[in-house]
């Protein structure tokens, strides 16, 4: 095969430290944009972003040019750093160390894609 073809459906998921809500309503709306624009930055299309107070969910496509654990790596990175920019409330968050990745058709349904 002359080229390398590659679509692979991951719905991500992870949750806040202490499964604490700092997820309001003052930041949600930006920061499942936010989430989406990493994700887009990582070639990794963005197909839902969203979640609960206290978690995130994102489904999308993984790029080929990056490993799954390097995707969870930016996303949780870049996105805690802006989340800590958003005040005063914000300045003590993190992202619990672990997470849920998940692939396959049944994902892609779940997508909604």
């Amino acid at each position: 095969m002359p080229q390398s073809l590659s679509k692979v459906y991951v719905h991500l998921t992870f949750s806040t430290k202490n499964r604490y809500p700092f997820i309001d309503d003052e930041i949600r709306n930006d920061l499942w944009e936010y989430l989406g624009g990493i994700c887009r930055g990582l070639e990794c299309n963005p197909i839902r972003v969203g979640g609960h107070n206290d978690h995130v969910h994102i489904c999308c496509l993984l790029s080929k040019k990056i490993t799954q654990i390097k995707f969870i790596e930016e996303v949780k990175k870049q996105s805690s750093k802006w989340i800590k920019t958003k005040g005063e409330r914000y300045e003590k968050f993190y992202w619990q160390d672990g997470y849920g990745i998940f692939f396959g058709k049944s994902v892609r349904d779940r997508c909604g894609s």
